[in-house]
């Protein structure tokens, strides 16, 4: 089918809820993508966080396939083997005293988040507590409730009336003064992925998971874009030295399966009947996440992650130094980073230009480019990722 005509069906029978760029991808390898043209583009972009282990990969590949001829689902009334063992597998990498609910997506695992934090709040104090606390410019999901959850305005515009009992903080410090004798749980992401690539100070997480635990608030943590080695670790929270009572993941952990997981220290919360998913954690979906895990355990565990993570971060430093005038700030933790551009006008001239010169970057916030490379790009892919990127600077 031809790129004119593909265009114009999806024009006519998909929704239009994306502003799509003009381009139909057609085969990729490792952290490049070839489109329908032939032409090449180095993907700093990994589907938005999720081909962690890059486009086309055999073992991957080679796990998909295995299952897939085998069984691809049977539902959770039956005992799923790989959904046990991946379950295991996350509790034991991450350290946590856990157990796991497996969704399809970061929405749903931030609903089950949402409905483990009311059911713990109803349980737990005189006072039936329902407020759930987020932070201003945080992104939990587009369901109506983690719509609510988010704390952008915009976002709330032609969808409610709403569920009650969102509060919003305007950052981490201004969380305390949010709570009150109704609070059951904080819910926030330790680096804002929507809201400009940001990550909060480690010691002022550190003080707000100490209040919440003397005030016995949930500290719930959206790691849906964070998760997944995307920090350096197999969780931000890792990172930060904290212990939270909840938290999720979904985009990275099967590599472009479908898939969303929420993983709580409130083991028993949960009674049979209480949640539940017809897809969630079936044979196909957790056969791709064992995999996933495994190549990100011995790519951690070799030092490549960590190398990895050092010079993708130099080379975006030594863009940012070299073109101050274009670009104000470098952020981000692992391989989640950001270029803060002098404004949005400039952004988008960027962004087009990079698509054109073959690098998929994206947006986030209102004057951030968002850098979420596979977490086995290699050095030949980066670097010339950022020469095509620098050849094109010169025309913004």
């Amino acid at each position: 089918m031809g790129q004119q005509d593909l265009k114009q069906m999806d024009l006519d029978f998909v929704l239009h809820t994306y502003a799509r760029n003009d381009v139909h991808f057609v085969k990729g390898s490792g952290a490049r993508l070839y489109d329908s043209k032939g032409k090449e583009y180095i993907d700093f972009g990994s589907g938005i966080a999720v081909c962690s282990v890059g486009h086309g990969n055999a073992r991957l590949t080679k796990a998909i396939y295995k299952q897939a001829k085998n069984l691809i689902h049977t539902s959770n009334l039956y005992l799923i083997e790989p959904q046990a063992r991946l379950a295991k597998k996350i509790v034991e990498l991450s350290g946590y005293d856990m157990r796991v609910f497996f969704a399809n997506s970061g929405a749903e695992a931030n609903e089950g988040a949402l409905k483990i934090a009311r059911k713990f709040g109803e349980e737990n104090g005189e006072l039936k507590r329902y407020q759930i606390i987020t932070l201003d410019s945080s992104f939990h999901g587009r369901t109506i409730s983690t719509l609510k959850a988010t704390a952008q305005n915009k976002m709330h515009q032609y969808f409610g009336p709403f569920p009650d009992g969102f509060v919003y903080a305007k950052d981490l410090n201004d969380v305390p003064n949010k709570i009150s004798n109704v609070t059951c749980a904080v819910l926030l992401e330790l680096v804002q992925g929507e809201g400009g690539i940001t990550p909060f100070d480690k010691a002022e997480v550190q003080k707000l998971a100490k209040i919440l635990k003397e005030k016995n608030v949930l500290l719930m943590v959206d790691e849906v874009q964070t998760g997944i080695y995307r920090s350096g670790e197999l969780f931000a929270s890792q990172v930060y030295g904290i212990t939270p009572d909840v938290i999720t993941t979904a985009k990275g952990l099967a590599g472009g399966v479908p898939i969303g997981a929420v993983m709580t220290s409130l083991k028993d919360i949960f009674a049979p009947s209480d949640h539940g998913s017809t897809f969630g954690g079936n044979f196909l979906s957790t056969s791709a996440a064992l995999e996933v895990l495994e190549i990100l355990f011995e790519h951690k565990q070799s030092g490549e992650l960590d190398k990895t993570i050092t010079y993708f971060t130099q080379k975006l430093q030594d863009l940012q130094k070299h073109y101050a005038e274009i670009f104000t700030q470098e952020v981000g933790l692992g391989l989640m980073r950001g270029l803060r551009v002098r404004d949005l006008e400039t952004l988008t001239k960027f962004l087009n230009a990079t698509f054109e010169a073959g690098v998929l970057v994206l947006k986030s916030g209102k004057n951030t480019a968002r850098f979420l490379p596979s977490l086995t790009i290699t050095r030949e892919e980066i670097d010339e990722g950022f020469l095509r990127i620098e050849s094109c600077i010169a025309h913004l």
